[in-house]
């Protein structure tokens, strides 16, 4: 990776820099990101930091941000992590370089994974895996673990959708091996990622590449055997996004993926596609259950679309109908965007709105969680929960790209309606089916995995009664892309 040097040029950096290590020694290593946030007071809307010899330059403010979001301009960059990434998902979507012909093909032929038709398809799998969680929570005493349920839930999600495999989150004791062999090798491309710019960085790369490396050839080899045993069958399937892969060509140069590269969009969407939405789906019930006056209108909206009966499931129609409940996603994730960054870097050298050239070779790294909390945006109460902020009225004139939980431009995340979706559908099924409650002594406390996501969040669920609903639709929405604002992300999660 080219060092990002910026040719020399400077910006506001905290105080307690030290020669060598730089601003190495204010950065926290379990929360790198929110110590981050913390520094950034007071430097603007761009600063740097360096570590060792490596440059780090953020960017906060909304307008910056939106600059950068220019796509004749600037393109996805690769920041050290996803570059770590690479030895773990290769040229998968979110790992690829932008001039690799694999992303754009496999982009190409993956669209049709996610239309209308598709999602139709896969919308009883998102209920049977909701109803499979509801299960075990009935069977259950004392509090649930919400990040670890939906986590469960969301990788059973899309393992099924993907590549049509059960790991059997809700019915072993165990998890799948399959399961902690990959996290384990997810984190040790993210711990080499975070090592990059120490002295002595190679020597560690190389000890943690020996540790992990019986973790890495198991996750290899079982999707392997599973992409070979599906090209092997008698019939294409192409239900899935498996065989989708397998089966279609480019429709205009008749190009297919490999083997490899179909494993490595496998391991992309395993990980960029349960993670961020379970973090989502967290931050969401954690908001919910500290505002009774949010969670009453969204049951209320609840029970109008699906009624008394608490087991109704959500028809593929009724899950747009829930635009309340979508608003307070939107705004979870305005305050926590689970995959909280994204990378820019010029097509050509420019010069920026503040002066700075930029080369390609330079990056920028754009902070969400900040650009979401910009006061010329979001007004002075931009800390604060407030699902309205995405009413029509209030959302018109809001600046361009001042709301990017799915990254930016021709590399934003591709399934970002199929995590929509099945955000709005288990919690539409929750809320009908349970009441819920925070412990008022929990302080949101956040891990940083891959992916932001609340750590030691429990709720205690009862059985509801739901209202009799009329039956009738809320208000009509907008449909623009800042009341709607998600065709947005290479975040962790963007492609």
């Amino acid at each position: 990776m080219v060092r990002n040097d910026w040719s020399g040029q400077t910006f506001p950096h905290p105080p307690g820099r030290r020669p060598v290590v730089g601003d190495a020694l204010g950065a926290e290593m379990r929360a790198p990101l929110q110590s981050t946030m913390r520094r950034a007071k007071g430097l603007g809307p761009i600063f740097e930091l360096h570590v060792f010899d490596q440059k780090f330059v953020f960017v906060t403010g909304a307008e910056l941000a939106a600059e950068l979001a220019d796509e004749s301009r600037f393109a996805k960059g690769l920041s050290p992590a996803l570059v770590a990434l690479r030895e773990f998902a290769g040229q998968g979507l979110f790992t690829a370089y932008n001039d690799e012909t694999n992303w754009a093909l496999a982009h190409d032929l993956l669209r049709p994974a996610f239309t209308k038709a598709a999602m139709q398809r896969y919308h009883p799998i998102m209920l049977a895996a909701a109803q499979e969680l509801f299960d075990t929570w009935d069977d259950r005493e004392g509090p649930v673990d919400v990040s670890a349920d939906m986590t469960k839930l969301t990788m059973e999600t899309i393992s099924r959708t993907a590549f049509s495999t059960d790991f059997g989150s809700f019915s072993r004791s165990e998890p799948h091996p399959f399961i902690p062999a990959m996290i384990a090798a997810l984190k040790a491309g993210q711990r080499k990622g975070s090592l990059n710019a120490m002295p002595g960085a190679g020597l560690m790369a190389k000890r943690i590449d020996k540790k992990n490396a019986h973790h890495q050839a198991y996750v290899d080899s079982l999707l392997d055997e599973i992409i070979a045993e599906r090209r092997s069958a008698d019939e294409a399937d192409d239900s899935d996004l498996l065989g989708i892969m397998l089966h279609t060509p480019h429709p205009e140069t008749g190009e297919r993926l490999d083997d490899l590269n179909i494993r490595h969009q496998i391991l992309t969407f395993l990980v960029a596609g349960h993670e961020t939405t379970s973090g989502a789906l967290s931050f969401a019930l954690y908001y919910l259950s500290r505002d009774p006056e949010v969670l009453a209108k969204a049951q209320a909206e609840v029970d109008q679309v699906l009624g008394a009966d608490p087991d109704a499931e959500p028809t593929f129609e009724q899950v747009a109908k829930l635009r309340y409940l979508r608003r307070v996603l939107d705004e979870s994730l305005r305050l926590w965007p689970t995959a909280p960054a994204f990378t820019r870097s010029p097509r050509e050298t420019t010069v920026l709105s503040t002066g700075h050239t930029m080369r390609p070779e330079d990056w920028a790294i754009v902070i969400l969680p900040l650009m979401h909390r910009d006061p010329s945006v979001w007004g002075d109460d931009a800390e604060e929960f407030d699902p309205d902020r995405f009413l029509p009225e209030r959302s018109r004139g809001r600046q361009p790209h001042s709301y990017k939980p799915f990254g930016t431009g021709e590399r934003s995340c591709i399934g970002r309606q199929f995590a929509l979706h099945e955000a709005i559908l288990v919690l539409a099924r929750l809320l009908h089916r349970y009441d819920i409650a925070g412990d008022p002594a929990y302080e949101l406390e956040i891990a940083e995995r891959l992916t932001l996501m609340p750590r030691g969040f429990e709720l205690t669920l009862s059985p509801r009664t739901p209202t009799a609903g009329s039956g009738g639709e809320p208000a009509p929405r907008a449909d623009t892309e800042e009341v709607c604002p998600v065709s947005t992300s290479d975040a962790s999660a963007g492609t």
